[in-house]
């Protein structure tokens, strides 16, 4: 199948990760027992499971002389980075404690994820083709800039507006196409509620928009124009959960960009994010194509 391409207007983190006997308090000096130097960021994330998932991938944005492994590490993947550019700002960072009991206390700098200007952003979006589909995430600057110009090209969009803040809601959203959140981003853009209600909310504010909802381990709900559609989860007992939801976009996009039936690209996105947890450390957790293939034959 000739697919259309991605592009993918994302961050780029290094994740510095420290194993700690508690997270630091203030005043104190704590001997990290471990460190380790991850790729992360979500754009990285769901560029890698994107291109895994056999999408033609661009990557746009910028990360720092610092970074320049990670920009190979895209291109290795078959990512094309050639609009991932180079700048004086260091790349972005995560400063991640880890506890022996699997608690978190995460520190984030957005460094170069934060230097797209408004122009940028502008010529990014100018020189995409005009059947591409647009991938952005929340973590990097100018998105509203980004969903402009997108919707003044007719470039579809699909917006996973994490980390949530409540400014997303006054952003230009009528370029999206497709909405991806969990239950506190969906919370945060139409108000608590069940997940069904918070899905027709969504249609309603948005309706050129499809919504889809993932749940964790209940799967995930998809709202279109034919009504509510509701994949369960696949049962497992994760490792690590990091990059479960940058896997499972990255899958979604690539059936329903081959064609495929939106049930049946609901149930692989929640395979491929099932697989992910198994697994710990982010991007490489992501698996292959076959590795899904194989998780759904282990139970058919």
């Amino acid at each position: 199948v000739d697919m259309p391409r991605v592009v993918n207007i994302g961050s780029i983190n290094i994740d510095h990760v420290y194993r700690v006997p508690h997270v630091v308090h203030p005043g104190e000096t704590l001997a990290a027992t471990r460190y380790d130097r991850f790729p992360g960021g979500k754009g990285f994330n769901q560029s890698i499971a994107l291109a895994r998932a056999g999408v033609p991938v661009a990557h746009a944005g910028y990360v720092g002389r610092d970074g320049l492994w990670l920009r190979e590490r895209l291109a290795d993947e078959g990512v094309d980075v050639s609009a991932l550019l180079v700048t004086d700002d260091p790349t972005g960072q995560a400063f991640i404690q880890v506890t022996p009991e699997g608690e978190n206390a995460i520190l984030i700098h957005g460094a170069a994820n934060r230097s797209l200007t408004t122009a940028a952003a502008e010529a990014l979006v100018a020189a995409c083709r005009h059947d591409d589909r647009l991938l952005l995430q929340h973590e990097i600057s100018s998105i509203p800039a980004i969903l402009q110009a997108a919707h003044a090209r007719g470039l579809p969009v699909i917006f996973n507006p994490a980390p949530m803040e409540p400014a997303v809601r006054d952003y230009p959203l009528d370029a999206v196409r497709l909405f991806v959140v969990n239950q506190v981003e969906a919370s945060q853009l139409v108000g608590p509620a069940e997940p069904r209600e918070q899905l027709r909310a969504m249609r309603e504010r948005f309706p050129a928009a499809h919504a889809l909802l993932t749940l964790g381990r209940d799967g995930v709900m998809a709202a279109t124009e034919e009504g509510i559609v509701q994949v369960p989860g696949f049962p497992i007992e994760p490792v690590d959960t990091t990059a479960a939801g940058d896997t499972f976009i990255g899958y979604f996009l690539a059936h329903r960009l081959r064609g495929a039936p939106l049930d049946e690209s609901l149930r692989q996105g929640c395979a491929a994010a099932a697989c992910c947890c198994l697994k710990p450390g982010a991007a490489d957790a992501i698996p292959s194509r076959a590795t899904v293939a194989e998780f759904l034959q282990d139970r058919e």
